[in-house]
């Protein structure tokens, strides 16, 4: 089986030495391999995307000299991908509306009595209680029809019953139970924004027929929930391999919030393609 695998930016900003770690860090483990590289834009975030940053994104991995192939997947052009994958999920019984703010949550869990430390969270924060997941379908669809903005919750409990025990593979760390529990009845698309990223990646690394999933090891524990959508949708399960994050000198990774110096800044002080692969230990 021919390796393949992906570098897939999201088009907010421009591309910074984080970025081009990753970038890099999959073209090695395709050329390793004597396989292929993919390139995927994730613009499912309207708000924030913008075809500039597409452009400027491409202009950064020629000028880098990423090898890739020539055919970019764009999230925002495959919409009803993802609307199928939700309407199979909705026939399975294992999707529900909920209208809770933030500010809902917050209350929710204060009225439970948690002690600060006792407060049930997983990676991304507190754990949904569950407010909504009772409502019937009539009273879902009242409040759609109302208008009001909801998210499309995982039952996770029932999910997990679906999907039965599964295990993933990440090439440093080995076999993994996978977890997904973990998240709770996770967010997979809301009234404004038709698809997540945990959906949207799980499909499009199936429908790309990824092999390999390289990517930053702040995302190790979100494999925990792709790997149970795979299970829920009959998608391909590919292997994982999560690298390390690059930091600034004082420690803090470089995030675009956060403005860090950019690969066209770098550029337009004299810095070349090959020191940038040196400087991030790649062979030029």
């Amino acid at each position: 089986m021919t390796t393949l695998t992906r570098f897939a930016p999201s088009p907010t900003g421009r591309l910074h030495l984080g970025h081009a770690y990753s970038a890099l860090f999959a073209e090695q483990q395709a050329r390793q391999a004597d396989g292929r590289l993919l390139v995927r834009m994730e613009d499912i975030d309207t708000t924030r995307c913008r075809p500039e940053f597409d452009h400027a994104i491409i202009e950064d991995l020629e000028w880098l000299g990423l090898s890739y192939e020539p055919n970019i997947r764009r999230q925002s052009q495959h919409m009803d991908d993802y609307a199928g994958a939700l309407a199979t999920l909705h026939d399975m019984d294992l999707l529900y509306s909920c209208f809770c703010t933030r500010s809902d949550i917050r209350q929710e869990i204060d009225a439970a009595g948690y002690a600060p430390h006792d407060i049930p969270s997983g990676p991304d924060g507190p754990l949904y209680p569950g407010t909504c997941r009772n409502l019937s379908p009539s009273e879902q669809q009242d409040r759609e029809d109302a208008g009001d903005s909801f998210a499309l919750r995982l039952d996770m409990s029932a999910a997990i019953k679906v999907g039965g025990p599964l295990h993933w593979t990440d090439r440093a760390q080995g076999q993994m139970t996978a977890e997904p529990e973990l998240f709770g009845d996770v967010v997979l698309a809301r009234k404004d924004t038709p698809t997540s990223y945990h959906l949207a990646v799980s499909l499009d690394d199936h429908l790309q027929g990824i092999t390999l999933v390289t990517r930053g090891e702040d995302l190790f524990a979100a494999t925990h929930v792709h790997r149970l959508i795979q299970a829920l949708l009959g998608l391909d399960t590919p292997e994982y391999r999560h690298h390390r994050l690059l930091t600034d000198e004082n420690g803090k990774r470089f995030a675009k919030r956060d403005k860090a110096q950019t690969l066209a800044e770098l550029r337009n002080q004299g810095e070349s393609p090959d020191e940038i692969r040196r400087t991030l230990g790649f062979e030029p």
